[in-house]
């Protein structure tokens, strides 16, 4: 059986307030409550905006993505900008078959996000 790759997320503060989650490894049941504390800490911050840089993630179940609505739910009541950034092909298709990539604000990089 594969090893599982626990998920730890980082993030950075820019100087123009975006805050920018780094999660790194897979997102699945047992994982997801770990992205959604990190996630409503970074709301609790109150920055000009969140990006949640997906590169680092492996893996997406839908725990993950339902942690992700649920930020997208916190980001329109708090008036905080969602950007998500760097999915890789393997999470871009899990959004892209549960339709959500018509919801969320994507882009390619970090510095996509950053540049708008």
């Amino acid at each position: 059986m594969p090893e599982k790759n626990p998920i730890t997320v980082t993030s950075r503060t820019y100087e123009d307030g975006t805050l920018v989650l780094f999660p790194s490894g897979e997102v699945s049941y047992h994982e997801s409550p770990v992205l959604r504390q990190s996630i409503r800490e970074a709301f609790d911050r109150r920055p000009r905006r969140i990006v949640a840089d997906l590169s680092g993630v492996s893996y997406m179940a839908t725990p993950g993505l339902a942690t992700l609505v649920e930020a997208l739910q916190i980001s329109k009541r708090t008036q905080v900008p969602l950007v998500l950034a760097g999915l890789t092909p393997r999470v871009r298709a899990v959004f892209e078959i549960a339709r959500l990539h018509t919801v969320f604000r994507i882009v390619d990089s970090v510095e996509a996000a950053l540049a708008t």
